[in-house]
């Protein structure tokens, strides 16, 4: 049931380099999304409601597109006490986290005397994806419209697709009203990322685009990224959990359970442990935690095909192979006094979860930190979602005479040099 290497040989980057590939764009779906992309730009609403009812078994009209306020109302009432207070914790510390991050306007003078700096912008308009269906993700409403918000961004636009009988989760609808959130749309899928970049009579276009999807979200955002901007490309889910002797065997098992039951069936598990003798009792643990969860089809799937397990009794080793691998979710449960090894080692984790009582379901919920998070190796380039990512900056720079005659002699070197002379000409026709 599980790819296991007990041997650390010089065929391990290769077989991991393998397993890591599997999560490729396969070119039958980068047609498929083409398609769909050049039928919402061609046809705009009609062509999302009819991809609506084909993907989504939704039948809506251009009238249905947008959530009405009596929707919200509706959801609003169906929120319990218990979910309003957990939904706005999170908001609360996804808030406290990002404020940390907001960047500063600043000025110096140049060696010519010039004012040169940044300015910084929230983007005026934004579109964001938040996946639905049997697995409706509140999470991701907090963990990207939150940061929207701190960010200052001014229109937020909300795309999550529809139940079959044209309904949106209340909690999803009560998460977003509780943020300020009213224009949501009852899309998914790559026609609502179409939707999002060109404009259709219902939906206007954005200016970037973000959130998880499905490789079809994914592909599309890829393929209309230029015409608007994209945060990243998250992909299925993946963890990795460096587990030593002081490890707890139903931690460790439930860490990876977790990971394995977002549904798609290509999530990646990856277990590096210290001693043989600890490979036994977490796969008992799992068989057995399995048995108790909801999810156990979905589970067994990527037990069967995304799960590998590494012996490595060398900590360096370890840092060797996190770092090549670059998951999405590191949990360290290691010994207190080897974390700190690990975080200086492991340089391209997307998350860290440090110690054993650190689950990662604590980051994808309620910590802080969003967790829209690079997957696929592309850890090794790119980062999480962070305020940033919502904002825009414009360096200036500002001379007068005096500075400008400073800089006229370098100015027109380079006009030489590059064989521009209006370039030299365009600054000391002003001297």
């Amino acid at each position: 049931m599980i790819r296991t290497y007990l041997k650390d040989d010089k065929s391990l980057t290769d077989q991991l380099a393998e397993f890591c590939s599997s999560v490729l764009t396969d070119q039958s779906i980068i047609s498929k999304v083409s398609e769909i992309l050049n039928d919402v730009f061609q046809n705009g609403d009609s062509a999302v409601i009819e991809r609506t009812l084909i993907y989504d078994h939704a039948n809506l009209s251009a009238d249905d597109l947008r959530v009405s306020q009596n929707e919200l109302d509706i959801a609003r009432n169906q929120l319990s006490t218990a979910e309003k207070s957990s939904i706005l914790d999170a908001i609360k510390n996804v808030t406290l986290f990002h404020e940390r991050s907001i960047p500063e306007n600043w000025s110096v003078s140049n060696i010519h005397g010039a004012k040169v700096g940044e300015k910084h912008y929230p983007i005026n308009r934004v579109g964001i994806y938040v996946p639905g269906g049997n697995v409706p993700l509140i999470s991701t409403v907090i963990m990207t419209v939150t940061i929207a918000k701190v960010a200052k961004v001014k229109e937020i636009v909300v795309v999550t697709p529809p139940d079959s009988d044209g309904t949106i989760a209340p909690q999803m609808l009560s998460a977003l009203e509780l943020l300020g959130v009213t224009e949501i749309y009852k899309v998914g899928g790559a026609q609502a990322v179409g939707a999002l970049a060109y404009g259709t009579d219902s939906i206007p276009s954005v200016d970037k685009i973000f959130g998880p999807g499905n490789a079809f979200v994914n592909e599309a955002k890829r393929q209309v990224y230029g015409l608007v901007g994209i945060d990243l490309l998250p992909g299925p889910s993946e963890v990795m959990v460096i587990a030593d002797s002081s490890s707890n065997p139903a931690f460790v098992a439930a860490a990876l359970l977790a990971q394995a039951e977002h549904g798609s069936g290509k999530e990646k598990i990856y277990l590096l442990f210290s001693a043989k003798s600890q490979f036994d009792e977490i796969t008992h643990q799992i068989n057995v935690q399995l048995e108790q969860l909801n999810h156990k089809d979905a589970i067994t799937e990527v037990l069967k095909n995304g799960f590998i397990a590494v012996h490595l009794p060398s900590y360096q080793r370890m840092a060797d192979i996190a770092n090549f691998v670059a998951p999405e979710h590191l949990e360290l449960q290691v010994a207190d006094d080897q974390i700190d090894f690990f975080v200086k080692e492991i340089t391209t984790a997307g998350a860290f979860l440090l110690g054993h009582l650190t689950s990662t379901s604590l980051g994808d919920f309620v910590a802080g930190p969003s967790h829209v998070l690079p997957t696929g190796r592309s850890s090794r380039f790119s980062s999480g979602l962070r305020l940033y990512d919502f904002m825009r900056r414009s360096s200036f720079i500002q001379y007068d005479h005096e500075s400008a005659s400073r800089a006229k002699n370098s100015v027109d070197v380079f006009s030489q040099m590059e064989k521009l002379d209006g370039h030299g000409r365009s600054l000391s026709i002003r001297l």
